[in-house]
C-alpha cells in the first residue's frame, strides 16, 4: 500500500473529548498535548515528495512525552532530511479550558 495524502480523517469532538478524558484519566498529572507552529509543519509538508507527516513518541531529558515529526513519501518512507521536534507541552500552553483539555 502507498500513501497518497488522504490518510486519516475527521472525527467529532465529541469522540475527540471522549479519547482525551480517558487519557486524562489513565495518565493524571501527564502531559496532556503538544503545539507547534505552522511553519515548521508546513516546512515538512513542502518537502517533495512528501504526502503527510509521521509523528514519533519520545521522552526527553525530563522524562516527559515528546512527539518527533518526520514527512513521509508515497512509498511509506520517512524523509529524513527535516526532522521536527521542540513542541509547546499542554499544560502549560493549554489556552481556555475546553472539552479536550479539561
Amino acid at each position: 500500500m502507498a500513501f497518497n495524502g488522504t490518510e486519516g480523517g475527521e472525527i467529532t469532538l465529541e469522540k475527540g473529548a471522549d479519547l482525551t478524558a480517558e487519557y486524562r484519566r489513565l495518565n493524571p498529572g501527564a502531559t496532556l498535548g503538544h503545539f507547534m507552529g505552522k511553519d515548521i509543519l508546513n516546512d515538512l509538508l513542502d518537502q517533495t515528495g512528501c504526502e503527510g507527516i509521521r509523528i514519533y513518541y519520545g521522552i526527553d531529558s525530563d522524562g516527559k512525552k515528546q512527539l518527533v515529526l518526520v514527512g513521509a513519501d508515497e512509498e511509506e518512507n520517512d524523509m529524513l532530511e527535516l526532522v521536527a521536534d521542540e513542541s509547546w507541552k499542554t499544560p502549560p500552553y493549554k489556552g481556555v479550558d475546553n472539552d479536550l483539555n479539561s
